[in-house]
């Protein structure tokens, strides 16, 4: 964090203008994002909405919250120094939460159930029998000839496709 210190102190030219977000608070948002998997514009409304997120990063309701630009900003600087700053600072960050017990895992949880599902075992005539039998208990018999034939049409026509 120092090394980003002053690298802006570095870059401040004129006495004009927004002061600076803290470089620590900026580096908290970058971790809500890697944790949260949050886009720059997300991370800007998350902030705005949610109080756990605000206080994680040390915001007062009062604060100014970063803009999606000024997080971009902040990570495209870290990662065009020389060294790749971004990437030391997220590995000292896992050290001390793995010195701590306190690492956790990324990853994607996926459900990988296997549910037996009951396989269709009747022949095409015997399906024909059950469906016959349904319409017979259903319907009268008239109706029953005359919905049997559309059916037995409907099915030769079916089978020729």
């Amino acid at each position: 964090m120092e090394k980003q210190n002053k690298s802006n102190k570095k870059e401040e030219k004129h006495a004009g203008g927004r002061p600076a977000f803290d470089c620590v608070m900026m580096f908290k948002i970058l971790v809500l994002q890697r944790y949260y998997n949050l886009s720059d514009e997300q991370a800007e409304f998350q902030i705005t909405d949610r109080m756990t997120f605000r206080r994680f990063i040390g915001l007062a309701l009062d604060d100014k919250i970063p803009d999606a630009k000024t997080i971009w900003k902040f990570r495209d600087d870290l990662s065009q120094e020389k060294h790749d700053t971004a990437k030391e600072l997220f590995d000292l960050f896992e050290g001390k939460l793995e010195a701590e017990s306190l690492i956790g895992n990324e990853g994607t949880l996926v459900d990988a159930t296997f549910v037996e599902v009951p396989k269709q075992r009747n022949t095409r005539e015997e399906n024909m029998q059950i469906n016959d039998h349904m319409l017979q208990t259903y319907w009268s018999a008239p109706f029953f000839r005359f919905t049997k034939r559309i059916f037995q049409l409907s099915r030769k026509l079916y089978d020729r496709s």
